[in-house]
């Protein structure tokens, strides 16, 4: 105990046993078992470079280390323009093709989060979505999943990053659903990696007198949790070359595109990424960019806005392309990157409202942020990779995530967007929707994974006697007999 007060001293993190005798002797185990899992050095080091000192005129926020003369990256079309690149781009599908067969590509979900700000209680992934069944999002992706492993013929292993507080009840939710049809032993869960929250003045928060305030380290502690976790010598053991890399939070996403890890397989990437026109100059999307030779992300918070406004001749944004989180990586890269047994990705700031105690051991819950998240973000590793290549996508075709309750982001804007693309896919198989005055879809359609994960094979096995009126709502799926 005695060390642990003088580790504390040391480190200004006293506070941290002041309601210590309070607490029973399983509490204070808990407490100080907390307390061992810190690395002060770190933290110390985290709240010199990111927290400011309070001045006479408030808190100053730290000046942001903006890489100097950035310039737009380049971006591969969506939609070859010519028919040389449609060449390449029928070579890179095929190739991703028969990486996918040989079982070289595995899937990687980003889902530590909770479903608070949706105003459900439970994992994120758990979440309903679809505008129809109400399938969760770990539904759609695993759907996803178990079409690709049928149409290709070789199972596809799915690593889900969970957190602390959410792993017990997503490994339970698999469970209950029985794992959505995959085999259990395809599906290798782990958590993510934890950092103690601070305030302004670069204090350790409690949520409990017994509870220290962790948050997750951000996505891209994925890097670190894939290796201390053995994700990453599993998928060594099977084989894989690609991870497949996504969030939970978008139902559209593509969890396994042939095109996109055939052009980076062909173009002997470390790392690729996903790119969406961006809707305005002040979108909250990262910005693809080249710093030094380098493809890299700066986020929109960071860019200058004179930056971020900034056009070209013909009107259109010089930056005007932004992150969708949709990423390859080659396990290679990751095992490089892992080589001192730590990934140096660096921490990134972010000020949060976070419930905590005061220092009477009263429960506060603020109406403005006041704590500091150190959080690491996945596209930091594009800068350490030897080649990147970025892959335009649509927007309306592979990005309407849901984040928050209400407005853009939430799962109204989801669902309409998911009907939108079920819409657009239908009347592309050569069947009639009907469309109101201004132009949307008048039935609602949702399409199952199973029966088709793009456009090209909804054509393949949809009926094209289908017949869809005014006011339905349509289920498209396998016959029961070919599930």
């Amino acid at each position: 105990m005695e060390t642990t007060r003088k580790l504390l001293g040391e480190h200004r993190q006293e506070h941290l046993l002041k309601f210590y005798e309070e607490l029973d002797s399983h509490f204070q185990s808990s407490l100080l078992e907390q307390i061992s899992g810190i690395d002060f050095e770190q933290l110390d080091e985290l709240i010199r470079s990111h927290v400011p000192a309070r001045g006479p005129g408030g808190l100053a926020e730290p000046s942001s280390e903006i890489p100097a003369n950035p310039s737009p990256a380049p971006i591969l079309p969506a939609k070859p323009a010519d028919e040389v690149s449609a060449g390449s781009y029928r070579r890179a599908r095929q190739r991703g093709g028969e990486l996918i067969s040989a079982g070289r590509v595995a899937a990687f979900v980003v889902a530590g989060g909770e479903g608070t700000r949706l105003g459900f209680d439970g994992p994120k992934g758990c979440f309903g979505v679809t505008p129809i069944k109400h399938k969760s999002l770990f539904a759609v992706f695993a759907e996803q999943l178990l079409a690709a492993g049928r149409r290709y013929g070789s199972a596809i292993p799915w690593y889900v990053m969970t957190s602390q507080a959410n792993d017990d009840a997503t490994r339970e939710f698999f469970a209950d659903n029985e794992f959505f049809g995959l085999e259990r032993r395809d599906v290798f869960f782990f958590t993510q990696g934890q950092m103690p929250v601070v305030d302004f003045s670069g204090k350790i928060l409690l949520v409990g007198k017994g509870q220290i305030a962790f948050s997750g380290e951000g996505h891209g502690g994925c890097l670190n949790a894939l290796h201390r976790s053995g994700a990453l010598d599993d998928m060594s053991r099977r084989g894989i070359e690609y991870i497949s890399y996504f969030q939970v939070d978008n139902p559209l996403n593509h969890c396994i595109d042939p095109l996109f890890i055939g052009l980076t397989d062909l173009a002997e990437a470390d790392m690729s990424a996903k790119a969406i026109p961006k809707s305005g100059p002040m979108e909250k999307l990262g910005n693809f960019c080249m710093v030094a030779g380098k493809i890299t992300v700066i986020e929109y918070s960071d860019l200058p806005e004179a930056s971020a406004r900034a056009t070209r001749p013909d009107g259109s944004l010089v930056f005007g392309y932004g992150s969708i989180a949709i990423h390859i990586l080659s396990r290679r890269f990751v095992e490089r990157l892992m080589a001192g047994d730590q990934c140096s990705l660096p921490f990134h700031r972010a000020d949060k409202k976070t419930p905590c105690i005061d220092p009477s051991g009263t429960a506060f819950k603020p109406a403005e942020p006041n704590a500091v998240k150190f959080e690491r973000f996945i596209f930091d590793a594009m800068p350490m990779a030897d080649n990147v290549i970025v892959l335009e996508t649509l927007r309306e075709e592979e990005f309407s995530p849901v984040k928050n309750a209400t407005g853009e982001g939430s799962l109204e804007t989801s669902t309409r967007d998911q009907v939108r693309r079920s819409a657009r896919w239908t009347e592309s198989a050569g069947v009639s929707v009907p469309r109101d005055a201004d132009g949307e879809p008048s039935a609602v359609i949702e399409i199952s994974p199973l029966l088709a994960v793009d456009a090209e094979q909804l054509a393949e096995n949809i009926d094209p006697n289908l017949t869809i009126k005014p006011g339905q709502e349509v289920y498209l799926d396998m016959p029961s007999s070919e599930r």
